[in-house]
């Protein structure tokens, strides 16, 4: 593996070493104040500047994200708050949303809070606030490379309503700056369902700033409202505490974007960076751009989805509500690479 520079063989890691965890690993730990008591989160190191920490008790997503020490992601002002204060009622999911990361959107609903045939539906759906089950994280040598994975289950089920099953597997390797998710929602169910899921990364300062650039791999963008101007979309600005959120619909053909700043920090100064997420457009073939540089609320929103962030009434009216048949499974692989 490659690492510091050069080429290393397991044996001679491990012959400078007392532990591998010297290096690189996984750390569980649980939140002890606050709204964030009880929560439970597993660090990953991979040794050569990323770490990040995945949540269990919110779905498997993943908090404060860094690179060399200093962060990647945004997080919001709610913190990592428990999921037991969270209500699924209208728009209330902003009152305990993490940030971090990644939020996951979904699973049957994603986008403005809606009624849909009788069943009230809050923004952005349930997932991201659902503890998962059957929780592991592993590290393991594979040949002369070593692997950190953390994974379980998440579910969206209800009597009488619809069973969605998310499994998550989130996968890094010693000396390598590149997370994978891989994920698979299985219909465990009886009956059709609607499916709808949004991967909702958000980046942060020291990462976004004004010398940020965000390149898109497909053309002009649509914003989401009538006579919002698209101009600047791929720019970066300074806190704004009178900024207005905007959204944007891209063309998600090649999957995959970029963000580069000439001026993050490291110990030694500043360096480049390039943040890339990356994700197969088989099965995610919309991105949303949230651009929020506000104050406090200052964020870049990446987000491939199935779909758009109108509510699922919006969805089925306008032809494109994905659903999934009882027994029926949908794949979704993404990987995000720092360097």
């Amino acid at each position: 593996m490659l690492l510091y520079g050069r080429e290393w063989t397991r044996r001679q890691l491990e012959a400078r070493v007392g532990r591998i965890e010297q290096l690189a690993g996984v750390q569980r730990f649980t939140l002890s104040e606050g709204p964030e008591s009880g929560v439970e989160q597993i660090r990953v190191r991979t040794g050569s500047g990323l770490s990040f920490h995945v949540t269990p008790s919110k779905g498997l997503d993943i908090s404060l994200a860094e690179y060399g020490g200093f962060p990647i992601s945004w997080q919001s002002v709610n913190g990592d708050a428990h999921p037991s204060l969270y209500d699924a009622s209208g728009s209330e999911w902003l009152r305990t949303a993490s940030g971090g990361l990644l939020m996951t959107c979904g699973l049957t609903q994603v986008g403005s809070a809606c009624e849909d045939a009788g069943e009230k539906l809050g923004l952005h759906g349930r997932v991201h606030h659902t503890p998962a089950r059957s929780v592991y994280a592993t590290s393991q040598w594979i040949d002369d490379e070593y692997e950190m994975t953390v994974g379980g289950i998440v579910e969206e089920v209800s009597i009488f309503g619809g069973c969605l099953q998310l499994t998550r597997k989130i996968t890094s390797r010693l000396g390598q700056n590149t997370l994978w998710i891989e994920d698979e929602v299985r219909n465990i169910g009886f009956k059709r369902c609607p499916h709808m899921i949004l991967y909702h990364f958000n980046f942060g300062f020291p990462l976004m700033t004004e010398q940020t650039k965000v390149i898109f791999s497909g053309g002009e963008p649509q914003a989401r409202e009538a006579g919002v101007q698209t101009s600047g979309y791929g720019d970066w600005q300074a806190p704004d505490p009178n900024c207005e959120e905007r959204v944007f619909y891209h063309s998600a053909a090649e999957g995959r974007v970029e963000i580069v700043n000439p001026e993050f920090p490291t110990q030694a100064g500043q360096s480049p960076i390039n943040v890339a997420l990356s994700w197969s457009t088989d099965t995610l073939p919309r991105l949303v751009q949230w651009k929020m540089p506000g104050a406090g609320t200052h964020v870049l929103g990446i987000e491939p989805a199935n779909c758009s962030v109108g509510g699922r009434v919006a969805e089925r009216e306008a032809g494109t509500l994905t659903y999934l048949e009882p027994g029926e499974t949908r794949s979704y692989k993404l990987e995000l690479k720092v360097q």
